[in-house]
């Protein structure tokens, strides 16, 4: 006897805002929607999500009182067709906290942490996403194999809604802008 697996219907289909809406926090975490598509994402490793906590525990350090820093929740970049990316670490207006979605007039900066298997994703297809959806600002986390970790800084340049490149950091990052913060990378 064989069992056949049937696939879900959403695997199938393209899903609305108001679907995804009505979808529970279980059923919405560990995935993202790209033009109306379901996207499943593997669960993160530790060496993933260390260096996106302290990215984002020092960004919300430094924002002061109008922004806050935090890690792996939606970003609604469009609602037809439905892409709600979920960045490792969102930089946000902190009046905005009670709203659902969150949207890119909300988002200052947005942040991905680069592993085995999202390389083209997050090299290409978000930074365009996110460029596009008129985020000011874009950093790239890559897992070097020193172990320290390099962040690529990108900066909106909203004419062309492309971003421009910024610095690369190395064992520490000081960057001024969108705001002052400094991180040591070597404690990831």
């Amino acid at each position: 006897m064989t069992a056949e697996m049937v696939a879900p219907a959403w695997m199938h289909e393209q899903i609305t805002a108001e679907e995804y809406e009505s979808w529970s926090q279980e059923q919405c975490a560990g995935i993202e929607i790209v033009d109306g598509m379901v996207v499943v994402r593997p669960s993160a490793s530790k060496r993933h999500n260390r260096p996106a906590r302290i990215l984002a525990n020092a960004l919300d350090a430094a924002a002061g009182p109008e922004w806050n820093a935090d890690t792996d929740f939606d970003v609604r970049l469009q609602d037809v067709p439905l892409t709600n990316r979920r960045p490792d670490v969102v930089v946000y207006r902190a009046d905005t906290i009670d709203i659902t979605p969150t949207r890119p007039e909300h988002v200052l900066l947005v942040a991905e942490v680069v592993s085995p298997g999202s390389e083209t994703t997050d090299r290409i297809v978000k930074v365009d996403q996110y460029a596009k959806a008129d985020i000011g600002f874009y950093w790239r986390i890559e897992q070097a194999a020193t172990g320290v970790p390099l962040v690529y800084t990108y900066v909106l340049d909203p004419a062309t809604k492309t971003y421009r490149d910024g610095e690369v950091f190395t064992g520490a990052l000081k960057a001024a802008a969108p705001f002052p913060v400094e991180i040591d990378l070597g404690q990831v």
